[in-house]
């Protein structure tokens, strides 16, 4: 498999019914593993302890054009009170910014409001940290070494339901989102509903999102919904690191 954070100008189309195409691209130095293509004005809320961490991020989104950031959080409770207040298409936050806060608040904004897209923004650097972040279905991990550029196409990415991590973490995304041992009747995936598994089973048998809506009678966009999830949950940057990891468990081969 290519290591996606090297491939430039590359488009990735997610269907072939014309849907919304995936672009890998990037700095020269390849630091990002995903990006996404522009849209429309992107609606953020930026949690983190540090007020100057929070302004310097501000400042680089409001220069940007495309994202408005409608609210700050400096707590684990903030981030709940100002998510609800404004409904974010983006969450931006540093999962370890208070005591309470931890993965746990990835999950209480998915589990309340399941449409915002997490972007964990951290100086944390550990296999255990990020694991439980992606594994409590934040979209993406980046550091805080990451420059202007890199932050918003982040959050772009994020926005239109793609995975983005740092370059060293989707080096070694196959060993820290490895499937658990298995046992009787044990699924590879247990973060994953029993909807998501019947999506996942046809993305790794290579299906694309139309065939996949095809097949289960739903619609486009529910399943580009739900492939979405999948790569959160999964913290995967895109379709194909989807597919080996899912046919490495055993998956797509019926």
């Amino acid at each position: 498999m290519h290591q996606t954070a090297d491939i430039k100008g590359l488009l990735w189309p997610l269907s072939s019914h014309g849907e919304a195409h995936r672009e890998f691209a990037g700095r020269p130095d390849g630091d990002l593993a995903v990006v996404a293509r522009p849209r429309a004005t992107v609606t953020v809320v930026l949690a983190d302890a540090q007020p100057a961490i929070r302004h310097g991020v501000r400042s680089v989104l409001e220069r940007s054009g495309g994202v408005r950031v409608v609210g700050e959080a400096a707590t684990a409770d903030e981030v709940i009170a100002e998510t609800s207040r404004c409904r974010p298409d983006v969450l931006v936050v540093d999962p370890l910014m208070d005591e309470r806060a931890g993965t746990r608040v990835i999950s209480e904004v998915l589990g309340l409001w399941p449409e915002t897209g997490i972007l964990v923004f951290s100086s944390v650097d550990d296999d255990r940290v990020i694991t439980a972040a992606l594994q409590a279905g934040a979209r993406g991990y980046l550091f805080k070494r990451a420059d202007a550029d890199q932050i918003l196409r982040g959050i772009q990415a994020v926005a239109a339901g793609e995975g983005i991590v740092d370059k060293s973490i989707a080096n070694r995304l196959g060993a820290l989102m490895g499937p658990a041992p298995a046992g009787p009747y044990s699924y590879p995936f247990p973060q994953l509903t029993n909807r998501e598994r019947e999506v996942l089973e046809r993305i790794a048998a290579g299906k694309s999102n139309a065939a996949i809506a095809r097949e289960l009678v739903l619609a486009s966009k529910t399943i580009s919904n739900r492939v979405s999830a999948i790569f959160g949950k999964l913290g995967v940057a895109d379709r194909s690191q989807a597919i080996v990891l899912a046919r490495d468990a055993g998956l797509g081969h019926g």
